[in-house]
């Protein structure tokens, strides 16, 4: 993280340069000469050695005095060590195989969007894992955060993990998956399902889920609206080709950030003092330019900030800074998620939905993070510079990081994908709908040729309008 810029000791917040008039360039005030240091006392000042009388002749020698031991010198105190990371065991504690009904012990389990619960096919039992922030203590006050606290499923990523072996419990059989695509199984034996539950290290596995509360069907619904508000301008191919019910459900892997920090912000802000216009030229070449008198003031701002379920998106394939494949960029506009009510992480949420692997580690995301930490403290310092009626410029800004919190969680997306068929590798347009609130964004392939047509009608029009009204002026005068 930054660190956060040095108080100017020469400038007093908030107040006026001294001189009559700003300078043009908008240089820094120049500050006060440091004074001597304060709250330091001087020492004494170093003994001389004295030096040693010769022994007078004709007097016996003296004895020399024995020697004082030294005192035993104090051990010098430790150095204070940084915070260290510190690691939130998420994991379920079961074993990887059967994932069992706490009912009836059934394998063959759900999630059901009607009833928004896991549901036993065999018991018709219902139920929801905990909350996973009241489950892993992951709810403490974020003022009290002090180095990196992690949650299990935020480890580093190991790519060279692909295969995995489930043994199954109920027949002793041995079921090999491939959990980069997915992380339940059949057992090919007694067919009953096996899943992975424990935290592998290839970002399949979160610390927690966030289950879809849209139905499919709404999600459709959502879908069709948006895409039928842009169709004036759409393609021809994607009217007829557009097809919402091909609708997927997808988990989106995230991570969620808390953030402890001290934020600093320094620059200069204006406040108009006059303000008057100037005529220039004579006749038709007559024109007026307004100019404006301000005070010039060094602004300083500096604050604790509190950042709560901060969400960084963990996919590559699915990063908003990456267009140009596929409309990513939108899955950002159809948040925010209330990641606050995750529960704690069972493969059965996954069934019937795809989900992306995490492939993005903390120390890729940290940057992305920091932007947002200053973002959210330029927004945080914006009431509080009203007066300045023409603006501050912020020239220096910093926060300094005290704790951060990081977890892991799969969100829920409808998505529904569009790739130009007439074009071989054209880029991919997504339209997503998130699965908690509704939020619905995307993109729509629209013809150039509609557009230009209408800009041209419409350039016509603003033509026409004006020559009836410069022949009516004409006659007129």
């Amino acid at each position: 993280m930054t660190v956060p810029p040095q108080d100017p000791r020469g400038v007093r917040p908030d107040q006026p340069h001294r001189s009559a008039r700003p300078s043009a360039d908008g240089g820094p005030v120049q500050g006060a000469p440091a004074g001597p240091p304060r709250g330091g006392q001087q020492g004494p000042p170093p003994q001389q050695p004295q030096p040693q009388q010769p022994p007078q002749q004709g007097s016996p020698p003296q004895p020399t005095p024995p020697q004082q031991p030294a005192p035993p010198q104090q051990p010098a105190p430790p150095r204070p060590q940084g915070p260290q990371n510190r690691i939130i065991d998420t994991s379920s504690g079961r074993d990887d195989g059967l994932d069992k009904c706490p009912t009836c012990g059934g394998t063959d389990i759900t999630y059901s969007l009607t009833a928004k619960a896991l549901v036993c096919a065999y018991c018709r039992h219902e139920w929801n894992e905990v909350n996973a922030e009241e489950a892993f203590g992951l709810n403490t006050s974020i003022a009290d955060l002090h180095g990196h606290t992690l949650a299990s499923g935020t480890a580093d990523v190991r790519e060279d993990l692909t295969m995995m072996t489930l043994k199954c419990q109920g027949c002793g059989a041995e079921v090999v998956i491939n959990v980069n695509q997915e992380l339940q199984a059949r057992c090919h034996w007694c067919r009953q399902t096996l899943s992975v539950n424990s935290q592998i290290p290839n970002g399949a596995v979160p610390d927690a889920v966030l289950p879809f509360q849209l139905t499919r069907e709404e999600a459709i619904a959502q879908i069709s609206a948006f895409a039928d508000k842009r169709k004036a301008f759409a393609q021809g191919r994607f009217k007829s080709e557009f097809v919402p019910e091909n609708v997927m459900g997808v988990y989106i892997p995230y991570l969620v950030v808390d953030g402890s920090m001290h934020a600093q912000l320094g620059g200069r802000g204006e406040v108009t003092t006059r303000q008057y216009t100037v005529r220039t030229g004579s006749g038709k070449n007559t024109r007026s330019e307004t100019y404006y008198d301000a005070d010039v003031y060094s602004v300083q701002r500096a604050f604790d900030l509190l950042v709560d379920d901060l969400t960084v998106e963990s996919a590559q394939r699915f990063d908003a800074r990456d267009n140009s494949h596929a409309t990513n960029n939108i899955l950002n506009a159809v948040q925010p998620y209330d990641t606050e009510n995750a529960v704690a992480y069972n493969s059965n949420y996954l069934k019937n939905f795809t989900s992306e692997r995490r492939d993005l580690n903390v120390r890729d995301v940290d940057d992305e993070v920091e932007e947002k930490f200053l973002s959210i403290a330029r927004a945080k310092a914006t009431p509080t510079i009203g007066r300045y009626d023409r603006g501050v410029r912020w020239e220096q800004e910093g926060v300094a990081v005290r704790g951060t919190r990081w977890v892991s969680v799969n969100v829920p997306v409808w998505l529904y994908s569009y790739a130009d068929s007439a074009v071989g590798d054209g880029l991919v347009h997504y339209i997503a709908v998130n699965g908690r609130n509704g939020n619905t964004m995307g993109s729509v392939p629209v013809s150039h040729p509609k557009i230009f047509a209408v800009s041209c009608f419409a350039g016509s029009i603003a033509a026409v309008i004006g020559a009836v009204v410069g022949f009516g002026w004409f006659f007129a005068g």
